[in-house]
Order: structure tokens, then C-alpha cells, then sequence
């Protein structure tokens, strides 16, 4: 459903499910499913069937195949929570982890499952329609599709927010972005074994999706960015100030007008707020910051 505002909501604000998490639900079941799958995996890697290893049986199941090789249309989905080795694992959710916590809190669990796995469809599908256009492809496996398609929308949401390389390097989150996304289109023809047009895909299919739920790039060129970012995609839901009929519009107009301008005046102190956080991030709030951001969300649900 498209994200977009009307004249009655212009105070919505994104709920932080009673306040900022550093593991949101939707990351916390991504990171425990992913690592449970992994080290079941390897256990069950030591066993076989037969004279088939249980290990070689799961990835010719569950791995994404090329077409015409052993392909099933449920490896689109089961590729994703498999990974080639421990440091691909872990990589992979600590990028998840650093980009996605944000967004998560932001967009709510919800939103983001159904980017992250839409990522990740796009991804496989552009392993298995594009890649072998012109490249060889074998099995493949790993969340890094859907992960670029979070890295995008991290770089889009949060485009001047710092990003440490290697932990001394600074650099702004959309030049991160583009960095990344040169290095994957300038990497498609080699034969490196990583898939780099699924990592390409996952972030352009990413893209469409955020285009086609009402992002617009010239709100982040606005002075109140965050402002118009956080309120372009915050799930649409009825004001408080919408009402059905004139009657009931009569009715607040008596008793309810001095709560509107109340609710006014807390906005430009919320605005404040959310800007703070664009630029320095949750943990640099006072308290006081942190409680009057709580106590907003909470009167919006």
C-alpha cells in the first residue's frame, strides 16, 4: 500500500515500539534463523545417507540451482537463510544488523520483512534470469541479495549519516552506497564466484519498491529532511483529526480544538527531535529526548 500523507496527518511520526531497539523483532528472528539454519546445517554436514552426504543432499534441495539444473521454486525463498561459510555469515548479519535495526524502527517489522524478502526474490530471480546472460552461474546461497536492498534503502533514508570503514574511515551513507554499487557492476563478468548480479538485483528491485510506495528524492534535498522522509513512510493509518461526516467534524471543533493546538505545538519539538537523530543518531538524545519521542509515539497508537 502506497505511503502518503494528507492534510489531517502531517504530525504522524514512526512508533518506536515503546522506544529505539537494537534487536527489532524482524532482524532478532532474521539473525537467530539464519545462524540456527547454518549450524544445523553443519551438524547435519557430518552425516549421510546412504552414500549421499546429507550436507550435498540440502544445498541440491534447498540451495538456489540454475534453471534446467535441479531448480525449485521454493529455492528462491530457502537460498536466502543458507551461507557458504562462517565469515559469509557473519558479514552478512552483521550488515544486516547495522542497516536494517534502523529502518526496522523506523518503517515498523511489518514494512520491513516485506522489503527484505521482496529483496531477496529480486535477487534470486536475477541470479537465475540475468546473470547467466553473461556470466556462468552455479548453486547459490546467502542473504547478501536482500541485504543490498537494505544497504539502498539505509543510503536513501539516511543519506548523510556517517559510516566507519574499517572503523576509522568516515563516510557519508550515500557515497557508502554508490561505492558499493560500483564496485558490484564493475565485479558482474568476472568469474569470482560471488553473485554479483544478484547483489545488484536485490538493490534494484529494492529501488523500484521504494519508488513505487511514494519515495521521492526531493525530500531529501529539503531543509526538513528527515522531517519529510519519516512522514513519507510512515504506514498510513485514520487521524485523529478524520472524521465521516460533518457532525462528528462539529463535535471536535467544540471539545477537542484545544488539544489540536497542543498537539501543534509538541510538533515542532518532535520535528527537532528526528532530526537529531538523522544526524547523530538515537544514542545522542538526552532523557528528556528520548521520553517526549516515547510519549509521542504512544499517543499516535
Amino acid at each position: 500500500m502506497p505511503f502518503n500523507q494528507s492534510q489531517y496527518n502531517s504530525y504522524r511520526r514512526p512508533s518506536f515500539f515503546g522506544g529505539f531497539s537494537f534487536f527489532p523483532p524482524v532482524i532478532k528472528a532474521l539473525l537467530i534463523s539464519n545462524i540456527g539454519v547454518f549450524l544445523v546445517i553443519l551438524f547435519l554436514g557430518n552425516f549421510r545417507v546412504g552414500d549421499y552426504s546429507i550436507y550435498i543432499l540440502i544445498h541440491e534441495w534447498f540451495a538456489l540451482l540454475p534453471l534446467g539444473q535441479g531448480f525449485e521454486i521454493w529455492q528462491l525463498f530457502t537460498y536466502m537463510f543458507m551461507h557458504a561459510g562462517l565469515s559469509h555469515l557473519f558479514f552478512n548479519m552483521l550488515a544486516l544488523w547495522m542497516f536494517g535495526m534502523e529502518l526496522e524502527n523506523t518503517w515498523g517489522s511489518r514494512k520491513f520483512l516485506t522489503y527484505y524478502l521482496i529483496c531477496g526474490l529480486g535477487a534470486g530471480l536475477s541470479n537465475l534470469l540475468v546473470a547467466p546472460l553473461f556470466t556462468s552461474v552455479g548453486p547459490t546461497v546467502g542473504a547478501s541479495g536482500a541485504i543490498y536492498g537494505v544497504l539502498l534503502a539505509f543510503g536513501l533514508m539516511f543519506p548523510d549519516r556517517l559510516i566507519f570503514i574499517y572503523f576509522f574511515v568516515p563516510l557519508k551513507a550515500k557515497y557508502f552506497v554508490i561505492l558499493y554499487m560500483v564496485i558490484e557492476f564493475v565485479s558482474v563478468s568476472s568469474n569470482d564466484g560471488i553473485a554479483h548480479f544478484a547483489h545488484l538485483g536485490g538493490a534494484i528491485v529494492g529501488f523500484i519498491y521504494l519508488l513505487s510506495d511514494g519515495f521521492h528524492f526531493s525530500r531529501l534535498q529539503s531543509s526538513s529532511r528527515t522531517k519529510n522522509v519519516f512522514s513519507s513512510w510512515t504506514a498510513p493509518r485514520r487521524s485523529r483529526y478524520e472524521y465521516e461526516d460533518v457532525s462528528e467534524a462539529q463535535v471536535y471543533d467544540i471539545k477537542g480544538h484545544q488539544r489540536k493546538e497542543e498537539m501543534q505545538v509538541t510538533q515542532q519539538r518532535i520535528d527537532e527531535i528526528l532530526d537529531k537523530i538523522s544526524k547523530a543518531g538515537y544514542q545522542s538524545l538526552t532523557d528528556d529526548e528520548k521520553k517526549m519521542l516515547f510519549d509521542a509515539s504512544k499517543k499516535l497508537n
